[in-house]
């Protein structure tokens, strides 16, 4: 029991989910368009995640902890005919992106406010075509290194719910969490790291908008990098 208990602590949401009072618009964003956005756990999972949206969608995609939006709502509008689900406890970030919804809506995507590992154990086996992970917090003290999500039950979890040839993306600007990464994935036997020289890890995805995080890192001096891996 005690491992388990020590098991389920290395998985669950450990950051703030409030930061600043939201303004008075976002609160009303939220108010009115959350409800419909947000998945219902409590509910079984569907057989097919295509079902879950309001458009016709030819596959699902995942970004867990996307921050402000800025890479969700734009592969939204991106890629119109896939489906979309956003993963972030933190109300300010969700609110960022539920008010940009209100003028630019997106029928292919929905939303998960709270623990990513919830949703990624209600999810159906082999249901995602993708899972992104841009900039998740390093717990950069040793001491809080059992708190990153990329772990080996998490991967498990990701293997798990994604097709076989699925990628599972990870950007970050911390070299020991970048490290941290490969050597999970290179221990997980599912996971494939697609890089052949440098470049391969330091150029930005195709049609990459940025985020302001990785803004402040690159003034700061930090270089990141971006991983790409396939699901065997």
């Amino acid at each position: 029991m005690a491992e388990e208990r020590r098991t389920r602590a290395t998985e669950a949401f450990f950051g703030r989910r409030h930061g600043k009072t939201l303004r008075s618009a976002q609160a009303d964003a939220m108010a009115r368009l959350l409800p419909a956005l947000k998945l219902d756990l409590d509910a079984p999972a569907p057989i097919d995640l295509k079902t879950l949206f309001a458009v016709p969608v030819d596959g699902v995609r995942l970004e867990i902890g996307f921050g402000g939006g800025e890479h969700l709502h734009h592969e939204t509008g991106r890629f119109p005919g896939t489906g979309f689900i956003g993963v972030e406890p933190f109300v300010n970030g969700m609110a960022k992106l539920v008010a940009q919804l209100d003028a630019e809506p997106r029928p292919n995507l929905r939303l998960h406010d709270d623990d990513a590992t919830r949703l990624l154990d209600w999810l159906p086996e082999a249901s995602l075509d993708g899972i992104d992970l841009f900039y998740p917090d390093p717990w950069p003290k040793k001491r809080h290194w059992k708190r990153r999500f990329v772990s080996a039950v998490n991967l498990d979890r990701f293997a798990r719910v994604l097709k076989p040839g699925a990628r599972f993306r990870f950007a970050s600007d911390i070299d020991t969490y970048v490290n941290w990464t490969l050597l999970a994935c290179r221990a997980h036997r599912a996971f494939a790291w697609q890089a052949h020289s440098p470049l391969d890890w330091h150029t930005p995805y195709e049609a990459w908008p940025g985020t302001r995080y990785e803004a402040k890192a690159m003034r700061e001096g930090r270089r990141p990098a971006y991983l790409t891996f396939l699901r065997d």
